[in-house]
């Protein structure tokens, strides 16, 4: 089924994605500094960019929100 959808969004804002991300698949500067977590959670830019790590799903869309940004889950 090929159905447009137009996903609510409050022009003006932008969008930030967030998804999980192995601690194993980061570089080892980066792993050294989370200590035991297995799991964190990117912020990412419209464009890919890498804008901040979290340690919880929850600090992500707060994060993104308190920078004006609209936070949508990805996979």
């Amino acid at each position: 089924m090929n159905t447009e959808f137009e996903f609510p969004h409050e022009p003006g804002h932008r969008i930030a994605y967030v998804r999980s991300v192995a601690v194993k698949d980061l570089p080892k500067e980066v792993q050294s500094q989370v200590g035991e977590l297995k799991t964190l959670y990117a912020v990412h830019s419209e464009e890919g960019e890498r804008l901040a790590l979290v340690s919880d799903r929850k600090m992500a869309f707060v994060l993104a929100r308190q920078h004006d940004l609209d936070p949508v889950t990805v996979h």
